[in-house]
């Protein structure tokens, strides 16, 4: 898509107040492809304050129009489904069948899940001699990051129109283009002019400006737990209610009684997906000691066949953080067994899918985020030193369990400090609640979890 020179401001495309851009570099061949408007604090002021004009009057249409509104969104989506994997394709670097499957196609099916849930969901109960609203919290400063770029669009946005609340969206600077879509996607479907604003710009301008403004009454950011701490401390000067979803470092607990190959071959997979740019990703794979040397065999041996089917990482900054985390654990004692820091191409933001063996757990590449194609392999003793080292980081975004009986991976997974946990490679539910314990953050996405994050409650006594 053309990259439009403007904002979306209170229902059309008008010129930022400054004049800087951002360029869009394409991470594959490290092109320009595209440059945006580096809003700054009075575009933002702008876009709150038509968001908080249109407030009362989308609050009070009725849950069916809003519905009608988002079926709309969902099915201009799906008309654009092409251009959407096209566009992450050239600022994010997926390769297109990924961005088509999962760039496009899951935020299609998150705005229709909200489409129903508008249509659906309770927003009034019966509780005794009480009646109790839930009510829209207002307006919402969306914070959106590069790795999933409109799939963390719309599980905010979504639910945000879905509840009655107006938002305002600052997306990533360097996949700022699927954002602009999107904006026109909602122009499409009809939603009243001021609802819905985009702006475009850096995080500590853009951003700061939007979780400190008076007039927003909820943050919603997603992105690492060193700015999110950022963010809820702007929001708590105003006592201001943030969702916050953050870091991960999620252990990949396979038990002697599972299926080994195929345990370790979906763990791969997790792991390089994305380029290893998922916050979920099961980044800790954890072995019993009596299988750990053929699950490392395993292990490289899978990592060798993503050589040529990850795309790059997002920019040459990112790249350099994934290096260097490598080069750390080689320094700290892990066995590198697939990958490492060489270029795999000439050009773009490459790395190599890697694999690190005889990682311990106090290791920094066993405790910090990394978000690259790295997978570190541990072993344990038993199921209690298992579920210590599962257990044993600041987070708790996501995890998996493998056994050969389905009660057996079930009972581990409930022992688990960790928000979601897959069991025996269970499939990815858009309907079950998304978001992390400990520093992995504040709150859920996706279904009747996330739009209860956009809703405050009154009640009524007779």
């Amino acid at each position: 898509m053309k990259a439009h020179d403007g904002i979306y401001l209170d229902g059309a495309w008008r010129p930022a107040a400054g004049q800087d851009v951002i360029e869009v570099l394409n991470p594959a061949d490290e092109q320009i492809i595209g440059r945006v408007p580096a809003a700054g604090p009075e575009d933002v002021d702008a876009a709150v304050r038509a968001a908080r004009a249109a407030l009362p009057a989308w609050a009070a249409t009725p849950p069916a129009e809003r519905a009608a509104r988002l079926t709309a969104l969902r099915d201009v989506l799906a008309a654009r489904k092409d251009e959407i994997a096209e566009t992450v394709t050239a600022e994010l670097g997926s390769p297109l069948p990924f961005s088509q499957a999962v760039h496009a196609a899951v935020p299609i099916a998150v705005a229709g899940s909200y489409a129903e849930l508008a249509a659906t969901h309770s927003f009034e109960e019966k509780v005794g001699n009480s009646v109790v609203h839930h009510e829209p919290v207002g307006v919402v400063g969306a914070i959106t990051p590069w790795n999933y770029p409109l799939h963390q669009i719309v599980a905010k946005a979504a639910p945000a129109l879905a509840a009655g609340c107006t938002v305002v969206l600052k997306p990533a600077e360097d996949t700022p283009l699927v954002a602009q879509l999107f904006a026109e996607a909602v122009h499409e479907a009809g939603f009243p002019a001021g609802v819905f604003n985009l702006v475009t710009g850096l995080g500590p301008v853009a951003g700061q400006a939007l979780a400190e403004h008076p007039g927003v009454d909820l943050v919603s950011f997603t992105g690492s737990t060193a700015v999110g701490r950022q963010v809820a401390a702007t929001a708590a000067a105003a006592i201001k209610k943030v969702a916050l979803e953050l870091g991960g470092k999620s252990a990949n607990v396979i038990l002697p009684s599972a299926d080994l190959a195929r345990a370790v071959n979906v763990g791969v997979a997790n792991v390089m997906s994305n380029s290893g740019q998922t916050c979920s990703a099961w980044t800790r794979m954890l072995v019993h000691r009596e299988r750990y040397d053929e699950a490392v065999a395993l292990a490289a041996t899978a990592a060798a066949k993503y050589g040529d089917r990850i795309g790059p990482v997002v920019n040459a900054k990112q790249q350099a953080r994934v290096r260097g985390y490598i080069e750390q654990g080689v320094a700290e004692g892990a066995r590198l067994v697939a990958g490492g820091t060489e270029t795999p191409h000439e050009r773009g933001w490459f790395v190599s899918p890697t694999v690190f063996a005889d990682v311990t757990p106090e290791m920094t590449i066993a405790q910090e985020e990394i978000f690259g194609p790295v997978l570190s392999i541990l072993r344990y003793e038993d199921e209690e030193d298992a579920l210590r080292i599962a257990n044993g980081t600041v987070y708790g975004l996501a995890g998996a369990v493998w056994a050969g009986e389905e009660a057996e991976a079930v009972a581990f997974a409930r022992r688990m400090d960790t928000g979601q946990v897959d069991i025996n490679g269970g499939r990815f539910n858009p309907l079950a609640p998304f978001g992390g314990y400990k520093q992995s953050g504040v709150g859920r996405e996706l279904g009747a979890h996330g739009l209860a994050e956009f809703l405050q409650t009154k009640s009524l006594q007779f």
